[in-house]
């Protein structure tokens, strides 16, 4: 909103108002204004959910420090949502069809998630909502955003791109980012980033090579949207997983949101897009509002989640993060990179998976099921060994940085 009357005020010569004109400088608003709405309306924000007793149903009492921690407040995801929604409302170019489709993603994650936790809490029956129902809207998501990116005339591959001296001076004038007019060279198209190989993309419609791909496009885009629905739903219940340790989800999702700004970054300033030999997606760089707001969100957030935590987020904030993340990577075309960057959430879904597996198929074998982990998901295993709360989640934290300085140069190592 913000940013629409700069706009107008600096067609009206007001000195000054064309600070707006910057996505460095809406970018630095955003961390700034998701900041303070956690840090001074989070105590708020606690003591309300104190009073109203809506607290945390701990499971696993016999693990160390799981005793104290209930009736601890929860559904603490409603402070990031609104962390995460007011800056990018007020700084944000809202007609951006990438921030629309991230606005979304936020509000429908952001039910289903507290509609989980309302179950939990005021109904009292903590299987929450029922996986089929949270599936089935992640399915509806991922559907959402697949037809988006395929129907939108906005979201484009911009091909071959060339950059003049003018238009080098122009970006370096307008902070790079600015450009949103269509070029012939603009395209729909299927390719999204491949790393470690030498031509750097991936086209998904080769995943169908017995298809004349010119005669039925729509069978490329059937597989991509598939593989949007299983990433969106994949990461999402990675994020889930992974929130069981005080300012675990939050830390790891911070360092996971700053990745994708940099790719967003990049990827939407042609010079260094041409420089390093990556898709230039016209508009794209308007998601650098977003993830510095994402960022200073999840960051503010840890302010109270930070053992010993004053507030969990629940599936309201856990379900968003990842699914926020998830799309994220999807629109910058970094999908293939998930599993680096966001290789906490990988772990930790694996962690779960093979868990089961082992003790059904030791089960079947033996007559009597043993575990591969002392517990599961992964951050339980370390706890039941003994290993202090903040010092897994430090060395957790310290994990996702070095993944993710690792897809950063996945950028130049080909």
């Amino acid at each position: 909103m913000l940013y629409y009357l700069f706009k107008y005020l600096q067609e009206c010569g007001v000195p000054g108002s064309g600070l707006f004109n910057y996505i460095s400088f809406r970018s630095g608003m955003a961390v700034i204004t998701s900041l303070l709405i956690t840090l001074i309306f989070g105590k708020r924000f606690i003591n309300y959910m104190r009073r109203r007793q809506i607290g945390e149903s701990v499971r696993d009492l016999y693990l160390d420090g799981q005793k104290q921690k209930a009736g601890t407040p929860t559904m603490g995801g409603i402070m990031i949502i609104a962390a995460i929604i007011i800056p990018v409302l007020l700084f944000a170019e809202l007609s951006n069809t990438y921030i629309l489709l991230l606005l979304f993603t936020t509000i429908w994650l952001g039910a289903v998630g507290f509609a989980d936790d309302y179950i939990k809490v005021f109904k009292k029956n903590k299987d929450g909502l029922s996986s089929r129902a949270k599936l089935a809207a992640q399915i509806f998501l991922g559907i959402v955003i697949g037809l988006s990116i395929y129907l939108s005339p906005d979201i484009l591959v911009r091909e071959n791109p060339t950059i003049s001296t003018e238009q080098v001076e122009q970006f370096i004038e307008e902070d790079g980012l600015s450009e949103t007019t269509i070029s012939p060279n603009d395209v729909k198209s299927l390719k999204t980033t491949l790393p470690f190989v030498k031509d750097n993309e991936f086209d998904y419609s080769k995943i169908a090579w017995f298809v004349d791909s010119n005669q039925y496009p729509w069978v490329g885009w059937i597989i991509f949207i598939a593989v949007v629905t299983f990433i969106i739903t994949a990461v999402s219940n990675g994020a889930n997983m992974t929130d069981g340790l005080d300012g675990l989800a939050s830390g790891t999702s911070a360092v996971s949101a700053a990745t994708l700004l940099v790719f967003a970054y990049l990827s939407g300033n042609a010079i260094f897009s041409q420089y390093l030999k990556i898709m230039y997606l016209p508009g794209i760089g308007e998601l650098v509002v977003f993830s510095s707001a994402f960022i200073g969100a999840t960051i503010g957030f840890l302010w109270y989640n930070a053992y010993p935590a004053q507030i969990f987020m629940g599936d309201t904030g856990s379900l968003t993060i990842g699914g926020i993340i998830a799309v994220l990577a999807i629109l910058v075309r970094k999908e293939l990179l998930i599993p680096i960057f966001c290789g906490i959430f990988l772990i930790e879904n694996i962690s779960v998976m093979a868990q089961v597996w082992y003790f059904k198929r030791t089960l079947k074998k033996y007559g009597c099921g043993m575990h591969l982990f002392l517990m599961a998901p992964l951050h339980h295993h370390y706890q039941k060994k003994g290993i202090p709360e903040p010092k897994i989640v430090a060395r957790f934290i310290i994990v996702a940085i070095i993944l993710a300085v690792i897809s950063v140069i996945t950028l130049k190592i080909r």
